[in-house]
């Protein structure tokens, strides 16, 4: 916990590195995904499949890094594995980052947790660990099917709510 507090403290009492903001000028519309993997070969089939989709990448080389990026940008999607800089991955800094964020804000996240522990798309697990989907090592060759399709359903599912808030004026 205090070692938590510690890489929070880090982030918030470092000195302004415009580096840190990775994407001054996106158009609008443009979509932003922060990658947070280590393993080379699931980083680039991530990647692929992002670029593929339109989206601008973000590759931190380290949860403080990423813990940077996020505190200068609201990224549209972050695809994130359980032990991104960690021995222990129920003790993920970018996982707890992300479950602190005020809910107005982290609805407009979609975070895909990669997992050598969990089932792919299983909901309870997602709901459990606070994220939108879980893609299981073993089925990273699909994952472009599996981000497609998990990225609908979120979008299905929150239009309603997003197009409600904006006829009344609440975004």
């Amino acid at each position: 916990m205090e070692e938590e507090k510690a890489l929070f403290h880090k982030v918030v009492l470092d000195k302004y590195d415009a580096s840190d903001k990775p994407f001054d000028f996106v158009e609008e519309g443009g979509k932003t995904a922060l990658i947070c993997e280590s393993d080379p070969s699931i980083k680039a089939k991530i990647s692929n499949t992002l670029k593929e989709m339109g989206y601008r990448l973000t590759e931190p080389a380290s949860a403080l890094d990423a813990l940077k990026k996020m505190s200068f940008h609201v990224y549209d999607i972050v695809v994130l594995n359980e032990n991104f800089d960690t021995e222990n991955p129920d003790a993920n800094d970018v996982l707890k980052y992300l479950e602190s964020l005020p809910m107005s804000t982290r609805r407009n996240i979609f975070v895909a947790l990669i997992s050598s522990r969990f089932r792919t798309m299983d909901n309870m697990t997602a709901l459990n660990k606070s994220v939108n989907t879980v893609i299981n090592v073993e089925n990273i060759d699909d994952i472009s099917m599996i981000i497609k399709l998990s990225v609908a359903d979120n979008e299905a599912f929150y239009h309603i709510f997003k197009e409600t808030l904006k006829k009344t004026g609440r975004i």
